[in-house]
């Protein structure tokens, strides 16, 4: 069974960074593309960043420059370093893994950026 728990959220001023975790149970974590995704109040959910199983990335237009999705396979472990947070960045951050047409999904963390 595929378990992803996200951590790291919070409230943190405009300017400032935070660093989202997941950690990611069951096998194959290594040739499973991971995402970060976004959902604010009354949007639709969104992606953030995406990771290949090969290391690729690609971001969405607004955190580019500001976002850097990571990976280490040893720890089964994706993570989100956010700098210069922006109150627009406020959301519930999920985390995904995508493996052979499937996608997991994590319970989602909190970020809240006050102006």
């Amino acid at each position: 069974q595929v378990q992803l728990v996200e951590s790291g959220g919070g409230l943190v001023q405009a300017g400032g960074s935070l660093r989202l975790s997941c950690a990611a149970s069951g096998s194959r974590f290594s040739i499973s593309a991971m995402g970060w995704y976004r959902q604010a109040p009354g949007k639709q959910r969104e992606l953030v960043a995406r990771i290949s199983s090969g290391g690729s990335t690609n971001y969405a237009d607004s955190v580019k420059g500001r976002f850097i999705i990571s990976r280490d396979n040893a720890k089964n472990t994706v993570y989100l370093q956010m700098n210069i947070l922006k109150p627009e960045d406020t959301a519930v951050y999920y985390c995904a893994r995508h493996l052979m047409g499937r996608d997991y999904w994590g319970q989602g963390t909190q970020v809240t950026v006050s102006s």
